[in-house]
């Protein structure tokens, strides 16, 4: 089928649909001139880009086999739409889920409700003896009973038998066959189907037709909230993975986030008992070379934006995992942060905004459809999901050989941690446990006070297991495959924040350039004392004043001040990975 045709159908379906029925899209009762406009926009968006995936008309089961299957889990409904193509998930979000509406791009706009992010206190998993001595318990895997765990997925289950239709997305994570696990997903929401279909890797209708039973499923019953008199719940949201049964029971928050990472936490249990190594990172590869970079980093610090690179493949945003054999992506697609986008700073992405792709609480122009990024009336955290084929430098399938560069990403509001630094083994380690950035305090009473956040192997609030594991599987790799290791400061230079400036994003660029032809490898490096940090002499494009992080500050006090103040954050840090940790990568600790 041709792009256009596959563009046009379902959503001259749409026209038809409000035109006969006189449904309102969000709030605004859309006659056919106006909806025929939204095809126009989106014809001519979409015309010069990659075709949408075709999708076999045999692509769902029959439908007496779905209701079978969900009866086997004690759910009975009346309509089940199974892998349902985008265009059918369209119009039952315009029909039956308020808010929804067909933007001027062609993308599906969503609401999540009162939820707007993902809820990490309110996230359990079921301590049962086949897992009990491997779970990393504490304040990211609060641990709950299995008789809570029933409950929860009963109270699921009852919720979503008062619905008259049902939602089921069967998909994989990971795009190795040899590791990948199948997964499914049972909802009430049209909107967290497409969702789904983006994220998963999308079977072929052979695949789905062979799928037989998942190795997890997914109860999202998100729209009704768990009993806060249950024990162990402490709001009337809950989030809850018990690895023993393979079923995560979502309860309260209809942020669609929480699939996503719940698959991803199942992930990174799964994964390292193979010796696996699984992480929260984006990756490219040359399109020559084929030489892999892995960039980890927490939100903000550049990991979408500096992975994005006209003269690299991407192979994922997100999430990973590193096998004998090299590197894949553990999803289908990419759930990207919306705020102030831009085609001029973002293209891949703002292009990647059109049919098929899904927008997640943006504010729009009711009469046009076009979408303010500037707007955060509803959430900071606007974001869009889209599958990886709509990104045209991609890698398919994602899968990669092992990577020659790993880049921690720090954004460091102090101005204390250089632009770039060589790690040594010890030391990424260190810094890979302690996953450091900054962030800024709210303005609120003029606070601008810079606040340090750690998060534990650039990715806490997912990690199973003691973060030392995590480590342990990343310095073996990295040893084997003899990989460098980087630190870049994607931060303030020159002084903390509200006195320096940021570093600039041409000047970053410039640096990972020089990383990838291996000059900066290959060139002299001097300590940054403190941090005992590697530090190069010159990097090409770069002013070599700014590579010395106290040379940019005019108030050395000031400066000698912030240094001791985040090496003792750092170090009280590190206190409680200290038992789980070598004596070397103790010793990386800053003096």
């Amino acid at each position: 089928m041709a792009p256009r045709q596959s563009l046009l159908r379902p959503l001259a379906r749409a026209v038809r649909t409000i035109g006969q029925r006189q449904l309102h899209v969000s709030r605004l009762a859309m006659d056919q001139a106006k909806v025929r406009q939204v095809i126009a926009d989106a014809l001519s968006v979409s015309a010069s880009m990659q075709p949408i995936p075709a999708v076999p008309a045999d692509y769902h089961a029959h439908a007496d086999a779905d209701l079978k299957m969900l009866e086997g889990l004690g759910i009975h409904t009346k309509v089940v739409q199974h892998n349902a193509r985008p265009g059918t998930l369209y119009d039952e979000a315009l029909r039956y889920e308020k808010g929804s509406a067909i933007l001027s791009t062609g993308a599906l706009a969503a609401f999540s409700g009162a939820k707007t992010g993902r809820s990490p206190l309110d996230k359990r998993v079921v301590e049962e003896p086949s897992t009990k001595d491997d779970v990393w318990w504490g304040a990211v895997n609060i641990p709950v009973s299995e008789s809570t765990f029933k409950i929860n997925r009963e109270r699921a289950i009852d919720y979503l038998n008062t619905r008259e239709r049902l939602y089921v997305m069967d998909g994989f994570a990971g795009w190795d066959p040899k590791y990948r696990y199948k997964v499914r997903v049972i909802t009430s929401r049209a909107y967290h189907a497409l969702f789904m279909h983006n994220m998963l890797i999308r079977p072929t209708a052979e695949e789905l037709a062979n799928f037989g039973e998942p190795d997890y499923t997914i109860y999202n019953a998100g729209a009704f909230p768990c009993n806060r008199a249950t024990e162990g719940m402490t709001s009337g949201t809950s989030v809850s993975l018990n690895f023993a049964s393979r079923e995560v029971v979502i309860l309260g928050t209809q942020y669609a986030g929480e699939m996503k990472k719940g698959v991803f936490t199942i992930m990174n249990y799964l994964l390292p008992k193979q010796g696996i190594l699984s992480m929260h990172a984006s990756a490219n590869a040359g399109k020559d070379k084929g030489d892999v970079t892995v960039f980890f980093g927490l939100s903000g610090t550049g990991k979408t934006t500096l992975s994005a690179d006209e003269h690299r493949l991407l192979i994922g945003d997100d999430e990973h995992a590193w096998t004998d054999q090299g590197i894949f992506n553990i999803e289908g697609g990419c759930y990207a942060k919306a705020i102030g986008l831009t085609r001029e700073k973002e293209p891949e992405i703002w292009d990647a905004i059109r049919f098929g792709a899904l927008l997640e609480n943006v504010v729009f122009d009711q009469r046009t459809g076009r979408v303010d990024y500037d707007d955060v009336s509803i959430t900071e955290n606007t974001r869009v999901s889209y599958p990886l084929e709509y990104i045209p430098n991609v890698k398919i399938p994602a899968v990669a050989g092992h990577p020659k560069n790993i880049i921690m990403l720090t954004c460091d509001a102090f101005g204390v941690l250089p632009p770039v630094s060589k790690l040594t083994p010890a030391q990424a380690m260190y810094h890979f446990i302690s996953g450091y950035t900054a962030k800024v305090a709210g303005t609120e009473m003029g606070v601008t006070e810079p606040t340090a956040t750690f998060s534990a192997c650039f990715g806490a609030p997912f990690m199973v297991w003691h973060p030392a594991k995590y480590a342990e599987l990343l310095a073996e790799k990295m040893a084997q495959h003899n990989v460098n290791a980087w630190l870049i400061n994607t931060g303030w230079t020159g002084g903390s924040y509200g006195v320096g400036h940021r570093m600039s994003l041409k000047d970053t660029r410039a640096i990972i350039d020089a990383l990838h032809d291996g000059n900066l490898a290959g060139g002299e490096f001097e300590t940054f004392a403190r941090f005992n940090l590697q530090v190069p002499k010159s990097c090409a494009g770069v002013d070599s004043n700014i590579l010395m992080p106290n040379k940019t500050w005019s108030n050395q006090e000031e400066f000698q001040k912030a240094s001791v103040k985040l090496a003792t954050l750092f170090k009280d840090n590190f206190k409680k990975f200290s038992a789980g940790c070598s004596e070397d990568i103790l010793a990386a600790s800053p003096e």
